[in-house]
């Protein structure tokens, strides 16, 4: 895996991308070989007024088999000739290309986002819009992926795609040891809304931290929106807005997508049969499961056990 620069580089998009791919977490081998290059090897600079010595140049890429752009300063800005040239080449091989925010723009000038959708920071997707009209803005999600190509919203959703491509390449296990070692809470759905739909803050007392974390707790048991929204000291109709807020989803989805992930770690870590994990993450029964769980991930249990057991 490599991460393609370009001054000025933006740090924290960077160490997005470093923090879970570059870093092993305790007691595991690692899953990816993390490296960075730039089209002019040497000093880079970055926004935050500092330089970065890169060794590699562009050849880098042509052995990588997943190539980052963690953001493009100033957004919209031409990349030259020879980085759309690699970057092209390296996807008719068969290369995933990742953009994280406004590196969006990059694999847009490249074509690889022509007649598909995309997303970026909110704040730039008008314009990517405008320059790229053959491309399908999504401005309402925290990242898109279409397997050979993904692109996402701000930085901070830059994280929570690639633990997505963590959990696609290695599993929902491994993907959670990254994201508990950056301290971060249980992930987020690529179909989120980038940010509240209101922009004044959430009072601390309308966070709904508090009763996420007690239904995560409790999966094997009945949870209704009844249920939630007691817990929550809330009315249903306060807390399914709250949820479309805060998450961007509705307490039933969220639900589910928390047993759906249940689920992926008990096939990933132990040998119980599907019936037991589905009682054990509140899906009552081996045939709701293995429906759910193909909608949710386009494969069914046994296959997902298979690609990803650890046992």
């Amino acid at each position: 895996m490599v991460a393609l620069l370009n001054p000025p580089q933006s740090p924290f998009e960077l160490a997005c991308a470093t923090e879970v791919f570059g870093t092993v977490p305790r007691d595991e081998s690692p899953r990816y070989s993390f490296r960075i290059c730039a089209e002019h090897p040497g000093p880079v600079r970055t926004t935050a007024g500092y330089e970065m010595l890169v060794d590699a140049g562009l050849e880098a890429l042509e052995q990588a088999d997943t190539v980052v752009v963690p953001g493009w300063q100033p957004p919209g800005a031409p990349a030259p000739p020879t980085v759309i040239a690699v970057l092209r080449a390296a996807h008719r091989r068969g290369t995933r290309i990742v953009a994280i925010c406004t590196g969006a723009f990059v694999l847009a000038q490249a074509g690889l986002l022509d007649g598909r959708r995309a997303t970026t920071h909110w704040r730039d997707t008008a314009r990517l819009a405008a320059a790229f009209p053959e491309v399908q803005i999504d401005q309402d999600v925290l990242f898109v992926d279409h397997g050979d190509v993904a692109t996402s919203a701000g930085t901070g959703a830059g994280i929570d795609l690639c633990l997505h491509l963590v959990r696609s390449d290695h599993g929902a296990a491994y993907a959670a040891q990254i994201a508990r070692n950056m301290v971060l809470p249980p992930h987020r759905e690529g179909s989120q809304l980038q940010y509240a739909a209101q922009p004044v803050p959430a009072k601390t007392d309308e966070s709904l931290a508090p009763v996420l974390e007690w239904a995560t707790s409790r999966l094997d048991t009945r949870l209704t929106l009844d249920c939630l929204a007691e817990r929550a000291g809330l009315s249903r109709r306060t807390l399914a807005r709250r949820f479309a807020e805060q998450l961007g989803t509705s307490p039933g989805q969220w639900l589910l997508g928390r047993r759906i992930d249940a689920a992926r770690v008990l096939l990933e870590q132990t040998d119980l049969p599907v019936e037991a994990i589905a009682t054990r993450v509140g899906l009552t029964s081996a045939v709701n499961l293995r429906r759910r769980f193909r909608t949710h991930m386009g494969t069914t249990p046994g296959a997902y056990r298979r690609a990803f057991s650890q046992t």
